[in-house]
């Protein structure tokens, strides 16, 4: 049974379809003048009516939609080409690196010319007393041991991460506790932006203050930081990553949800974005036309 909200959602996927694909031809013809312009505008106020109209019949939006779907694989790879070119992403997974959403992280990337700068996954929940042998000796980590303090330890490994150079919190970590499980890249450069999956169920008490402080210090760094989950993801993160001021988007296992990511990556405007009741911000974020973004 499909409710209201997912049939505005899908009227507006496919209102973004269609002006993508005027975008696109746009694009491909040349530069846009005041006569083209007006051609856009005339399309977006006939498609705009068309949606106003079939707002309330749920079959025909449903059909809309997936064409919309459709739509978007077929247009994907020229929307995403080298939008992030030459860009160094940063890649954290809270939990194992598991199932098919690795993939889709990997295919964005390669699709819009970014690289991995590096890669890190932790194991939640937290033990408590093994970070806090390992730090003991640490002075940069004065005033981030103990359970009072677990959310700004979250945070300052957050900003570590995202600015690079020296890291000696996770230093620390690695290797002398069990919370990070997988390493891969360097420390040094830093990062153009990150992306976050959270793999592992929800988390409660020290652990879930520990992940609202890595949140806030990976979106604190002013480079783009998107959480990200596929459209089946049995325990949804979306509200979790938002508390940490991170932009999300709900089905990166769709060619659409890996354009939002991409878009995001890019610099575009922040918020909540995909398919289901989670994105507040509508399917995809408001985009420059192909050629504006080196397309």
């Amino acid at each position: 049974m499909f409710d209201l909200r997912y049939h505005v959602a899908s009227l507006a996927a496919v209102f973004l379809a269609l002006i993508i694909g005027i975008l696109v031809g746009v694009g491909i013809s040349g530069p846009v003048d005041n006569q083209k312009t007006k051609f856009l505008e005339e399309q977006v106020a006939k498609y705009q009516r068309r949606l106003d109209q079939s707002a309330s019949r749920s079959t025909e939006a449903v059909r809309e939609q997936q064409a919309a779907r459709a739509f978007i694989k077929e247009v994907y790879p020229v929307l995403a080409r080298n939008r992030l070119r030459g860009k160094q992403i940063a890649v954290v997974f809270v939990g194992s690196p598991k199932g098919s959403i690795p993939k889709a992280v990997d295919g964005l990337l390669t699709d819009s010319g970014a690289q991995q700068l590096r890669l890190r996954a932790l194991k939640v929940p937290v033990d408590l007393s093994q970070l806090d042998a390992a730090l003991k000796q640490q002075p940069a980590a004065a005033g981030l041991r103990g359970r009072k303090n677990i959310e700004e330890l979250g945070r300052s490994l957050g900003e570590e991460l995202m600015l690079g150079g020296d890291t000696p919190l996770w230093n620390s970590l690695t290797g002398a506790t069990e919370l990070v499980q997988e390493v891969d890249g360097g420390t040094k450069k830093p990062a153009d932006g990150v992306i976050v999956v959270r793999t592992a169920t929800p988390q409660r008490g020290a652990t879930s203050r520990f992940l609202r402080g890595l949140y806030s210090g990976l979106s604190s760094a002013a480079v783009p930081a998107v959480g990200v989950e596929q459209t089946d993801a049995p325990e949804s993160a979306i509200e979790a990553f938002a508390q940490g001021g991170l932009s999300s988007v709900d089905d990166v296992d769709s060619p659409m949800g890996r354009f939002a990511t991409v878009l995001l990556l890019a610099g575009g405007q922040s918020g909540q974005y995909g398919i289901k009741n989670s994105a507040d911000d509508g399917a995809l974020p408001p985009m420059a036309s192909p050629a504006a973004a080196g397309g």
